[in-house]
């Protein structure tokens, strides 16, 4: 296949009219841009300027070949502008991986206010690191550590999540309230399993963490509603019946509003450690740096 530069050069010739403006259009040498041209008229068999002292004027050939090339060749110039990165680029593209509610509770509000421009991915957390170190992603936020002796990331620990029990405001936990004021949880334990829960696709680990915590077993049944995400957990039980277990910073807001209500912290607190995850030859500093900052200025207080 022809060298697409050629192309590119037989254009800015045409353009411009003349060698020496295509080579300053191309950032190029004079004797290079002349190398392009003759092999293209070569590699096509055909003359597709006339010389002249002080122009270059197509040939027919010269103006047909144009008409055919120039849609194509303006098209990849766009493709490259959009996608090149450099040094001057005046917004710089910071890629961010975390889960959907993460996302929707601190950055979503602060999308407006940034000076850069912001690709966002969700999924899980391994799927997130393995787009770090593939260098698909800048930053992300994620309770799990990947470490090794050739990891190429950095781990950052900011804040931590606690998984708590949560309850519709309209489930009566009256009888699971008396359980555990009397720290009877082999009683408890059966109680819970009495009614109906809710989880998540991507939470079922904090499910499994916060019973072994506490009852020393795994669950011995599954939920009733497993969801897409935690968000949705809270849509469902707002203002209903039914329990589920959850990180407490993003039902906050459902619980100042009376939409649902703790039920139990756990006699063992469940917790993880939030990470600020990203590679060790950063770049775009001063912009992850305001990604981070938004992170610890709302939820300082959850720490």
């Amino acid at each position: 296949m022809v060298n697409l530069e050629w192309y590119r050069t037989f254009k800015e010739i045409y353009e411009n009219g003349t060698l020496t403006k295509a080579s300053v259009a191309l950032y190029a040498s004079q004797p290079g841009v002349s190398v392009h041209l003759n092999a293209l008229e070569a590699y096509i068999g055909r003359k597709l300027f006339e010389r002249t002292s002080r122009k270059m004027i197509p040939t027919e050939d010269g103006k047909l070949l144009y008409e055919y090339i120039i849609d194509a060749i303006s098209k990849l110039e766009i493709a490259e502008k959009h996608f090149k990165k450099t040094t001057q680029e005046k917004n710089p593209s910071i890629n961010i991986g975390m889960c959907s509610e993460m996302f929707q509770l601190i950055i979503e509000q602060e999308i407006a206010r940034l000076n850069f421009d912001l690709v966002a991915k969700f999924g899980d957390h391994t799927d997130l690191i393995k787009d770090l170190n593939n260098g698909l992603l800048d930053l992300v936020i994620t309770p799990k550590q990947q470490v090794d002796k050739k990891s190429i990331v950095d781990y950052i620990p900011f804040s931590k999540e606690r998984i708590i029990l949560i309850a519709g405001i309209k489930t009566d936990t009256t009888k699971i309230k008396n359980k555990i004021n009397a720290s009877n949880w082999t009683a408890l334990e059966h109680e819970l399993k009495e009614n109906t829960w809710y989880s998540a696709t991507n939470e079922m680990e904090h499910f499994r963490r916060f019973w072994f915590c506490n009852f020393n077993k795994k669950p011995a049944f599954k939920p009733n509603y497993i969801l897409p995400n935690i968000s949705s957990i809270i849509r469902c039980l707002s203002g209903e019946d039914g329990l589920a277990l959850v990180p407490d910073f993003l039902c906050q807001e459902a619980i100042s509003q009376d939409e649902i209500k703790i039920v139990w912290e756990g006699e063992k607190n469940t917790e993880n450690i939030l990470y600020f995850a990203s590679r060790k030859d950063l770049k775009y500093k001063k912009e992850l740096d305001t990604i981070q900052n938004i992170f610890k200025s709302k939820m300082k207080n959850w720490i």
